[in-house]
């Protein structure tokens, strides 16, 4: 059972939350009641959402898995941008690492393209930062989010993915045929 925290911070995913102590009191009850994955990223807020998970969660309880996203970054004026260049990656897995209280990350998603739909391109350099990373011991995992099958083939090239995170619901099922092709693969679709 999972939690997306990227609306503890405040409006807009910007700044702090208007009530901390009810983002805190939101967080600890969501584990108490068997959330056992919370979807996060260090670009929500910046940095708030998992400032908030650490002080809500840390030490974080046996069993659950934090699942963080990288290559976004948030303009001074608000703005969601790409952030994934070499360096782009490798600075948002330390951000991550610092503002969640971790010396290892469970999973980090590769964030590729817009907030509902992929963007063609090829993920090469910022998966290969990432699975580099891995190799260090920083990350546990590799998943994928806001990619298409072309953008997977690739990454599997660099990397064992072992999630999707894309925009699905009852109105947008652009994905079926994909999600289907995922499970075939044994990769999560979240």
């Amino acid at each position: 059972m999972g939690y997306g925290a990227m609306q503890l911070a405040g409006p807009g995913v910007w700044g702090p939350p208007r009530d901390m102590d009810e983002a805190i009191a939101v967080l600890r009850e969501a584990v108490a009641t068997g959330v056992n994955h919370i979807d996060t990223s260090d670009f929500y807020g910046p940095h708030v959402t998992n400032q908030i998970i650490k002080k809500a969660l840390h030490p974080y309880p046996k069993g659950l898995v934090i699942v963080t996203k990288v290559g976004a970054k948030r303009g001074p004026d608000k703005s969601w941008n790409h952030a994934r260049s070499r360096q782009d990656v490798t600075d948002a897995v330390h951000d991550n690492l610092r503002n969640l209280g971790l010396e290892r990350l469970d999973v980090v998603n590769l964030r590729v393209g817009g907030m509902q739909d992929p963007e063609p391109g090829s993920i090469a350099e910022p998966l290969t930062a990432l699975a580099e990373l891995q190799a260090q011991g920083l990350i546990q995992h590799l998943g994928l989010s806001t990619i298409n099958a072309e953008q997977l083939a690739e990454g599997q090239k660099i990397a064992k993915i072992i999630c999707i995170q894309n925009f699905y619901n009852v109105a947008n099922r652009k994905d079926d045929a994909f999600i289907v092709d995922l499970a075939k693969q044994g990769i999560a679709y979240a």
